[in-house]
């Protein structure tokens, strides 16, 4: 296939067409959804590799476009009525089916290319990290357009109907919402064959790289049934075609992990510390420690003012990666935070002190990836004027009403807890940190004597 032939190609076909509407379609998504892609430390714009998988997370939409515009292309043979006419000359079947299918390749490659680079041109200014792990999430998100559009075209050839581009889009459609479906609370093996990734949820997490090679083998699978299906004159041959697809969905299933801790995994380059002092951030978070550094000391030193020898030592950005549903996990010497944190994402300044001292109290005990609000708050808030001697509003509350309600919840148990002796607030606040950093028991009924309100 020389160029000048794939010039004609991409000037008589609609497939640069394809690639616009797929481009077009995808901003359109990002820049005029609010959604969670715009939100906190997993927005799209904010670090590579939740760029890569947000672009990746689209292809529900996109994949199902792109297998509805192959089979259109597929049909033009057909819709010009020159099919017969083909089959008589002399070139080979597989050239015009690769001149076919490389012209789509090339434009839906390169429109899944420039949304990679719209993204990219807005995470360089936003983050100090930069790496190449995030580029095989992309590599095989621009795999799957092609593959989806090869396998469209092959269909639309081997059955020349106006309804197969729309019944392919549609089944290509309901193909990714069932994988979606079957996610439940953790990812699956077989969640694994659609192109499309689930919500990024934590920046932290990348795809393992057994995922990434049996997803590429099922998307070579079935980019080779499209073409063969393209060049099958025969329905036996259009039988053998389907080989490819069904092999490499065999294939891939036995190379892609079982276990849902081996699909989405931790980044270990990405959650590296960077430390000033006893303060500490992931090496994606590099560019925050500087304003984290001393609201974090001055945590330290008040919280071993409060607790003594019982106070935690350290500030650490948390790494922990658990499923959905799951308990969180705290230490007592460790003062554990994330970026995405109300508390934490609202504050700066001095403000970022006090939600230090809340997480080092009473880190929370809502399951990871649910949100609530309660006890642990009232008790946040409790722990924080016992500490700085003086009851305040943290950040993060929310609205005025929210904060009335903590106010008139806390400030009772604050000015009880104050009235006692020495010993006995001790007493209270440590029960409080044994029940909030095991999540056993409540925090804020500890605070009360045990006594629930």
């Amino acid at each position: 296939m020389n160029v000048r032939v794939l010039r004609i190609e991409l000037k008589r076909s609609i497939a640069p067409w394809a690639g616009v509407v797929v481009l077009a379609t995808a901003l359109a998504f990002l820049y005029l959804v609010d959604a969670a892609w715009w939100r906190g430390t997993t927005a799209w714009t904010a670090q590579w590799t939740s760029m890569a998988l947000w672009t990746r997370a689209l292809l529900g939409y996109l994949w199902p476009l792109a297998v509805g515009l192959g089979a259109l292309q597929g049909l033009r043979d057909h819709r010009s009525k020159v099919s017969e006419l083909l089959t008589t000359t002399s070139r080979p079947a597989w050239h015009r089916a690769a001149t076919l299918a490389g012209a789509t390749a090339i434009t839906l490659a390169s429109a899944f290319a420039l949304l990679v680079l719209v993204g990219a041109v807005q995470v360089l200014p936003n983050t100090e990290y930069t790496h190449v792990g995030w580029l095989p999430i992309s590599l095989v998100g621009a795999l799957s357009l092609v593959a989806g559009a090869v396998l469209g075209m092959g269909a639309g050839r081997a059955l020349p109907s106006a309804l197969t581009p729309p019944a392919l889009a549609m089944g290509a459609f309901v193909f990714t919402a069932l994988m979606h479906m079957s996610l439940g609370t953790e990812p699956n093996r077989v969640s694994l064959l659609s192109p499309a990734v689930q919500e990024v949820r934590e920046v932290l997490v990348t795809l393992s790289a057994s995922v990434h090679v049996g997803q590429t083998i099922w998307l070579l699978g079935m980019a080779a049934t499209g073409f063969a299906l393209l060049v099958a004159a025969t329905p036996r041959a259009r039988l053998i075609a389907l080989t490819p697809v069904l092999a490499g969905a065999a294939i891939a299933l036995l190379v892609l992990p079982s276990d849902p801790r081996r699909m989405y995994v931790l980044d270990k380059a990405a959650a590296e510390l960077v430390c000033d002092g006893p303060v500490c951030v992931t090496k994606t978070h590099q560019a925050r420690l500087a304003d984290l550094a001393g609201p974090g000391k001055e945590a330290l030193r008040l919280l071993h003012g409060a607790l003594g020898g019982q106070a935690p030592v350290s500030v650490r950005e948390n790494t922990a990666v658990l499923p959905d549903g799951s308990t969180p996990q705290w230490s007592g010497k460790t003062v554990l935070f994330d970026f995405d944190d109300n508390i934490i994402a609202a504050a700066k300044g001095e403000e970022l002190t006090w939600a230090l001292i809340a997480k080092g109290m009473v880190p929370g005990c809502t399951p990871v990836g649910w949100s609530s609000f309660g006890n642990d708050e009232f008790a946040q808030t409790v722990a924080v004027g016992w500490v700085l001697g003086d009851l305040r509003s943290l950040p993060g509350t929310g609205s005025a009403s929210l904060r009335r309600e903590v106010d008139a919840a806390a400030r009772p148990v604050w000015t009880e807890l104050k009235a006692l002796p020495r010993a006995e607030q001790l007493s209270r606040i440590n029960a409080m940190r044994a029940a909030a950093l095991s999540c056993k028991g409540d925090a804020f009924d500890a605070l009360n004597g045990g006594a629930s309100r």
